[in-house]
């Protein structure tokens, strides 16, 4: 071989050593598990949970879209269990499968073909199981659609208190019937609710709040003592059954839910009372009203609501005795100090510009008392 054709042999052994030496090495691609699962009728099952567990322990989770289709992508080579997590209280359906590099492994499972496999008894427990969730479905369907019902019917309570006098009658009728829509709602989400759900206490609280706005009084009491023989420690349930009974006149009623609220929430307690307080004085019944305002201030004495309405309630609750030919008012005793404390707790706000008229007034009525706030001085 001549010196030109071994150069020109030596030149191709390089360029070939330094393509080797440059070119791309080859890679192992990761491989998946992707499939479809089907429900017992054969339809898509959306929303389900699936998880891959390979056999070192590695676990991957997703779940179904909307065609009950779904995917793991970059797994490693190995044996995978597939589980399907079924509604409880069925255990998860398992399948084994294997990945390999750059291959997607498919993973459908047809729970009706799944079923007719299984025995009568393991297709009936599924069949119920199927029926819940449909059942839960509806019941979702319906208290969302009693709630959105619910909001209107707020609103419509509060335009029927500013509505003029030729008005009201519309306005009246207006909140009838969205409250009885609401109702509507929420009875068709209790009869589509699953067997012995534990959210029925919220139907039948949300059914006594609807009752509650359209003055349904009756009804709505019978709602809420149904919520509370669903769930008996939820404060606010006594509360509401409370506001009931005490506008409709039940006052040991009405004193024994407030109680119960009190007892089973003790740092909102001074609320339970204020509330009492409250629908008492709304409903006229200012003597009343009394005793529980006064239990509210002594749980919660930095309240000017609190103090106020005691303050009015006392004067309320006042008597008149005759002295010669004069008819004197006699004060309750606590009345002053009420109406003052409400002032000092709140100087620029309504319930002490309330205060300091109802101060104005006692000293027209009662000539003589002193009706001054004592403001305490800042320390220098």
């Amino acid at each position: 071989m001549n010196q030109v054709t071994k150069s020109w042999a030596l030149a191709v052994i390089s360029v070939a050593a330094l393509a080797a030496f440059f070119a791309p090495h080859a890679i192992a691609q990761d491989g998946g598990i992707s499939g479809k699962v089907l429900d017992v009728e054969a339809k898509p099952w959306a929303d389900i949970a699936v998880q891959a567990v390979s056999d070192q322990g590695a676990k991957s989770e997703t779940k179904t879209d909307k065609n009950g289709s779904y995917a793991f992508h970059n797994l490693r080579n190995g044996v995978y269990s597939v589980f399907i997590i079924l509604p409880a209280p069925n255990k998860p359906f398992e399948i084994q499968a294997r990945v390999q590099s750059g291959q997607n492994s498919d993973v459908s499972i047809n729970f009706k073909d799944v079923m007719a496999k299984q025995g009568s008894e393991y297709q009936e427990q599924v069949k119920k199981q199927t029926e819940e969730k449909q059942k839960f479905e509806g019941m979702k369907e319906h208290f969302a659609a009693g709630n959105a019902l619910l909001e209107q019917v707020r609103t419509a309570k509060s335009e029927l208190t500013k509505a003029p006098a030729d008005q009201r009658a519309a306005a009246k009728q207006k909140l009838a019937d969205l409250s009885g829509q609401a109702i509507t709602e929420f009875q068709a989400a209790q009869k589509t609710a699953p067997e012995k759900d534990p959210n029925m206490h919220l139907l039948w609280a949300k059914m006594g709040e609807a009752y509650d706005l359209a003055g349904r009084n009756d009804d709505a009491a019978q709602a809420y003592q149904q919520a509370i023989t669903a769930k008996p420690d939820v404060a606010g349930y006594y509360n509401n059954l409370g506001n009931v009974l005490a506008r409709a006149g039940k006052i040991d009623d009405a004193r024994a839910a407030y109680t119960k609220s009190a007892e089973l929430d003790p740092p909102n307690a001074a609320g339970a009372w204020r509330n009492f307080g409250i629908s008492l004085y709304n409903a006229g019944r200012l003597k009343e009203s009394v005793e529980p305002l006064k239990k509210s201030s002594e749980l919660d004495p930095k309240n000017p609501q609190t103090w106020y309405l005691l303050g009015a309630a006392l004067v309320g609750a006042m008597e008149t005795k005759q002295v010669g030919n004069k008819l004197e008012f006699v004060i309750q005793p606590g009345t002053v100090e009420a109406y003052q404390k409400a002032l000092e707790l709140d100087p620029n706000g309504p319930w002490g510009q309330q205060a300091q008229q109802g101060l104005e007034g006692l000293k027209q009525i009662a000539p003589g008392i002193d009706t001054k706030v004592n403001v305490k001085k800042k320390k220098s």
